[in-house]
């Protein structure tokens, strides 16, 4: 069955499409079958992979709604081993129309997930907005992991805080076997002491919670989003690509270790 990892942090522009996308990647040239599930309006896993979201018939909002079945939502993409549930901008809208007909609910994913439909992939990685609300919620209840990418900069503690309380009360309230797999250092750069010192602080206070992989700050990585792929397609042999495969290696050992 597949291991559902939640991309999550509610403070935006930290990383978490980016690594969606690029841990895919890595995880399938490890020969792992990936599910990215877009679970953010803006549609931006969708444009990493050069995939028009507004385009999209079958998204996770149809999903959602009741309105297309699950194996109807999945595509291939055009890179290997990588599969795609898209969202556009009408997601936006879900929890609204789900209120209308009494049927929100943030075990709601969880329940359209279904593993036994599944099981032909190894990782199912989603893809949350920069929010604590109503999508975030499903996703965290759906998941076995949550990834926590965190940026190198000062408010970094703030959001990080915040989520590990909201994932605290995931646990007891709904999901108690959700795991931190990890946090994620993003837009490391060793030349500010800024950086530098985020980076020690983190690790000081969550030890072994923090991938020992650092994602730094590299220009093959948005140049590659710009593009329509993963940083191991557009500049495989880059800092980008190579930390975000020892990344993957990573997540696969941390995810051996628990199962």
């Amino acid at each position: 069955m597949p291991r559902i990892i939640a991309i999550s942090n509610q403070k935006g522009g930290v990383g978490k499409t980016t690594t969606a996308v690029n841990l895919a990647s890595s995880l399938a040239r490890y020969n792992k079958r990936v599910l990215l599930l877009d679970l953010d309006p803006q549609g931006n896993c969708s444009t990493a992979l050069n995939i028009d979201p507004t385009l999209s018939k079958r998204t996770i909002r149809e999903l959602l709604l009741s309105q297309a079945d699950l194996k109807h939502c999945i595509r291939k993409t055009s890179f290997s081993n990588i599969y795609l549930i898209s969202a556009n901008l009408t997601l936006a809208m879900v929890e609204t129309t789900l209120n209308q007909k009494g049927k929100a609910s943030t075990l709601l994913l969880k329940e359209k997930l279904v593993r036994e439909e599944l099981k032909l992939f190894d990782f199912i990685l989603i893809d949350c907005p920069p929010s604590l609300g109503f999508l975030s919620l499903n996703a965290l209840n759906a998941s076995d992991d949550i990834l926590i990418p965190v940026q190198c900069e000062y408010f970094a503690f703030d959001a990080l805080a915040q989520l590990l309380s909201t994932i605290a009360n995931v646990q007891k309230r709904d999901n108690p076997k959700l795991n931190i797999l990890g946090i994620l250092l993003t837009m490391y750069d060793p030349r500010t002491k800024l950086s530098m010192d985020i980076q020690s602080e983190i690790r000081n206070n969550f030890k072994d919670h923090v991938f020992i992989t650092t994602i730094p700050r590299n220009v093959s990585i948005p140049e590659s989003i710009a593009n329509g792929m993963p940083v191991s397609h557009y500049k495989p042999n880059s800092m980008g690509s190579l930390t975000y495969r020892a990344l993957a290696r990573e997540v696969i050992e941390r995810v051996e270790k628990i199962k």
